[in-house]
């Protein structure tokens, strides 16, 4: 379709390129090939008399004026598309569609096997294209825009429409042959007295577990920081170090790094792993499908071990105070207990 000498079929190829600011990720979003993308961008440079894209590095970015395109693009496609009725539809076992997902190497360690069978079993065709957080993901909505969803920690200040997807716990890791490893516990003291292996944040991001031991007064030495939380345990065995991370991780990889598991001597604290979504994303068929799978597959997820002690320390709770409760009616009643 043509308006004013103008294919509208390249609304669709400048959205893709202005939320992407890459022509092969842009073209694998909107299921067009490299030379087709090109193509594209060539001929939106020569409407707008602007390069649109410009290399940086080994990546591109989008030029200023190409910046002020993108809030009047998305409206004006969602409103064409509205208007002739398309867009509206999204068939997964029929679709080719690459969704881009950003998410710590924890989150998709946990997911990413069963979210991967889920997806070829309803989606076949569908490719998932995997990234970790940008550092500073946190500082505006426009980084949403940059993927189609996000799978990270609530309380990162990370901005956009939220909602929590699966729950964890933390816990230590230590060598086994840790001489602060006592009956397979760790004290308060011991974490003040070891060296740590710390997953860098950032400076603006504090985990909850890290918020317990500064109320607590417990000062950390960090002996070693590094990105990412999958290779702390490789880190910490074989020396006197010691970790602390999400209970899942490290029970998966526990075993073949050859490490003890320990409970946290500062009692249950709670991760709250959340998906993330631009608000631009909220009601298009292909993103309520993703998310939707998403949510899915995590509720599928089994219980860590210290989510189902918790549990059944609260279950017993329960059970203890419904038997007093019993104990004093029947008392009350002139019966006495055990007869």
């Amino acid at each position: 379709m043509a308006l004013g000498g103008t294919d509208l079929n390249l609304l669709v190829a400048l959205r893709a390129l202005l939320e992407e600011g890459n022509v092969t990720r842009a073209g694998a979003k909107i299921g067009k090939s490299q030379p087709a993308m090109s193509t594209a961008l060539a001929r939106l440079r020569r409407h707008y008399k602007d390069e649109l894209l410009v290399r940086v590095g080994r990546d591109y970015e989008l030029t200023p004026f190409a910046k002020t395109l993108v809030p009047s693009v998305r409206r004006t496609l969602s409103a064409v598309e509205l208007a002739l009725g398309t867009g509206r539809a999204f068939d997964p076992a029929a679709s080719s569609r690459a969704f881009r997902l950003i998410a710590t190497d924890y989150a998709i360690t946990v997911l990413g096997e069963p979210l991967l069978r889920r997806v070829s079993e309803l989606a076949p065709g569908v490719r998932l294209d995997l990234d970790e957080i940008p550092m500073d993901m946190h500082a505006s909505e426009r980084g949403l825009m940059q993927c189609d969803a996000m799978i990270g920690p609530l309380g990162f200040g990370f901005e956009g429409a939220h909602e929590p997807l699966f729950r964890d716990g933390f816990v230590c890791i230590v060598d086994p042959a840790n001489p602060r490893l006592r009956d397979g516990r760790l004290s308060l003291a011991d974490l003040e007295a070891l060296p740590h292996a710390v997953r860098s944040n950032g400076r603006t991001h504090v985990l909850p577990a890290d918020r317990v031991l500064d109320e607590l007064g417990i000062r950390r030495r960090v002996q070693v920081s590094i990105v990412g939380w999958l290779p702390l345990p490789f880190l910490v065995a074989g020396t006197d170090l010691v970790a602390i991370m999400p209970e899942r991780l490290a029970r998966r990889v526990a075993i073949p790094a050859g490490l003890a598991v320990v409970d946290p001597p500062f009692g249950r604290v709670e991760l709250v792993e959340t998906l993330w979504w631009h608000p631009d994303r909220a009601i298009t068929p292909e993103h309520v499908w993703l998310r939707r799978t998403l949510m899915e597959v995590a509720a599928g997820l089994p219980a860590s071990e210290g989510a189902r002690a918790a549990l059944l320390a609260e279950m017993g709770a329960d059970v203890a105070a419904a038997n007093t409760r019993h104990s004093d009616s029947r008392s009350a009643e002139g019966v006495t207990p055990g007869r």
